[in-house]
């Protein structure tokens, strides 16, 4: 008798912990995923319990979506996602964070960018002294011959004194040295690589460029545009594995700033060769997509000199290479900078009457090569700052549009910094894309009153609430390395546009919403390089990029756009960040 207790309790107790799984519905959930056939597998990851910024104005809010093989599955509420749930299924609870689509640069130059990462830093720099010191400091550790390169130098923090070879010729005396002003359109050579270009008081200036000089028309070792190609020449390239180096540092800055997609306009600068493009798409892009080392998407521009060649690589390959690389389009230049007095005006100069800025590209072959790259399908992107450069722009894009019809060639103008009364709402007429950078009002807003006057600079300054009144696709990026890479800085700066030193915005009639800044870096940036269909918005279908923001309170984020990246996913997986996702409890 006791031996038949013992083995029916025995008995009980086995079949009863083989039978507990049953009594949990997420088993159930699994053997459901198990059976039903694969075109109704559940999701990868669910992620759920959070305020979900969708940029979609189909659902322009939800607290939970869907993942499968990198794409958004579905978007709504927790309870509408539950019959996705099954085997494998991951959850990420947001506790209530807010989340976004993963940022898409409009403008930047992610490989030179990685690459100024290891030079001479010189962005934050506002005292001769401390230039001269980080000069310094890296000719005693350069090989004797060698290159000292360096970049990001602002006059206007010192005071708005240009420096001069002479400053920096007795610290450097056995090495040629470039340090680029910010804005890439000036550059500073000491003495050593004068004379290495040949630069001397009988030189010429070059088209498009300008050698400043002395009262007496000595070089004073700056040089303008089209003139940075004079030392810009003699610069040995760099390896092929510094450059890929650099792409990896580029790329893991830009996902802890949660961008998941630049349109990268590469090594092309005013005076640049129009070859560092095509070398860097074979050497490098190409390279880290077949070995599985991309971790960002990129859209590449070329130089527009090229358009043919990029014509035909798309007629072979597509536009496509693959879900991380875009072909995108072709760019020019029209004019230089504000900072470096060379971006293209109708008015000259207050502090230099004589000047009204630079016209980098004769207007003439600029019109046959927009013509022939239109008319070949390719998007194209020109650089224009000052308010005569965009009016020739869009003059020069209306003229186009009309003789090759008028079909959706989505035209881009980089920057759009400067606008005369009237041109906000030709960009919208024109159907013209506005690619601004908010970040750089913070540099030149005193700049821009000390060399335009008040009244311009107030009148006709980063328009991007006019922009957008006049139904103009505006697109948010930074211009990295010229400022840091940053969406959140720029949707910030949007917002508040109050430059550093100020109490009170600048022109605050052209503040953008919170919510329009965001689209300005989501969807629309996305629209703005015929990516939209892909990306952009957390949309069924479309991959699933999105960034977790710190904030769990979309009201304080919208009246002060004060946040940071607590994680970045791409394709669903997580590509920066400490948040961990579990298995789901149904």
């Amino acid at each position: 008798m006791n031996r038949f207790v013992v083995i029916s309790a025995s008995l009980f107790l086995f079949l009863s912990i083989l039978l507990l799984p049953l009594l949990n519905p997420n088993y159930w959930l699994k053997w459901r995923a198990a059976l039903v056939p694969s075109t109704k597998l559940a999701a990868d990851l669910i992620v759920r319990n959070g305020f979900i910024f969708t940029s979609d104005p189909s659902l322009p809010f939800a607290d939970s979506m869907a993942i499968r093989n990198g794409r958004i599955l579905r978007v709504g509420n927790n309870s509408s996602l539950q019959d996705l749930a099954g085997y494998g299924t991951k959850e990420l609870n947001l506790e209530g964070k807010v989340v976004v689509p993963g940022f898409i640069d409009s403008h930047v130059h992610l490989i030179f960018g990685g690459l100024q990462m290891i030079q001479v830093e010189l962005r934050d720099v506002n005292n001769k002294e401390e230039l001269l010191r980080r000069v310094k400091e890296a000719a005693l550790n350069a090989r004797k011959g060698s290159w000292i390169l360096g970049g990001g130098w602002n006059n206007d923090l010192w005071g708005g004194e240009l420096p001069m070879a002479s400053w920096i010729d007795n610290i450097t005396p056995d090495n040629p040295v470039w340090l680029a002003r910010m804005d890439r359109h000036m550059g500073l050579a000491n003495s050593v690589a004068l004379n290495l270009a040949g630069i001397t008081k009988l030189s010429e200036d070059p088209s498009g460029g300008t050698i400043m000089r002395t009262v007496d028309g000595e070089p004073t070792g700056l040089l303008i545009d089209s003139a940075l190609n004079l030392i810009l020449s003699l610069i040995p390239d760099v390896s092929v594995d510094q450059k890929r180096d650099a792409l990896l540092r580029a790329s893991n800055l830009a996902l802890m700033r949660g961008v998941t997609t630049v349109v990268d306009f590469g090594r092309y600068f005013t005076g640049a060769s129009v070859e560092a493009s095509w070398e860097d798409l074979s050497d490098v892009y190409q390279w880290a997509d077949s070995s599985g080392k991309m971790t960002i998407r990129v859209c590449l521009f070329f130089p527009i000199e090229t358009w043919s060649r990029l014509h035909d690589l798309i007629q072979k390959v597509g536009s496509a290479l693959s879900d991380w690389i875009y072909l995108g389009g072709v760019k020019a230049f029209v004019d230089g900078s504000l900072g470096s007095n060379s971006a293209l005006f109708h008015e000259p100069y207050i502090n230099e009457p004589n000047n009204k800025g630079l016209q980098i590209m004769e207007l003439e072959n600029l019109f046959n090569l927009t013509m022939a790259s239109d008319k070949s399908g390719l998007q194209v992107a020109i650089h224009a700052i000052g308010d005569k450069a965009n009016d020739l722009i869009l003059d020069m894009y209306e003229s186009v549009a009309s003789k090759n019809g008028n079909q959706d060639q989505r035209f881009r103008i980089e920057h759009a910094q400067h606008l005369v009364p009237g041109a906000a709402e030709r960009f919208g007429k024109q159907k013209i894309i506005a690619s601004v950078q908010p970040d750089h009002l913070l540099d030149d807003a005193d700049s821009a009153i000390k060399k335009l006057g008040f009244e311009r600079a107030q009148k006709g300054s980063y328009l991007f609430q006019s922009l957008l009144s006049s139904n103009t696709v505006v697109a948010l990026g930074s211009d990295w390395p010229v400022v840091p890479i940053n969406p959140l800085s720029a949707i910030r700066t949007a917002m508040k546009r109050i430059p550093p030193g100020w109490e009170n915005p600048w022109i605050p009639s052209e503040r953008l919403s919170v919510n329009d800044a965001l689209i300005a870096h989501t969807i629309s940036a996305a629209r703005a390089c015929f990516l939209d269909n892909n990306l952009g918005s957390l949309t069924p279908g479309k991959l699933a990029d999105f960034v977790i923001l710190s904030t769990d309170s979309w009201e304080d984020f919208a009246t002060e756009g004060s946040a940071s990246v607590e994680a970045t996913y791409v394709s669903g997986v997580q590509a920066y960040g400490q948040v961990k996702a579990s298995d789901f409890n149904a």
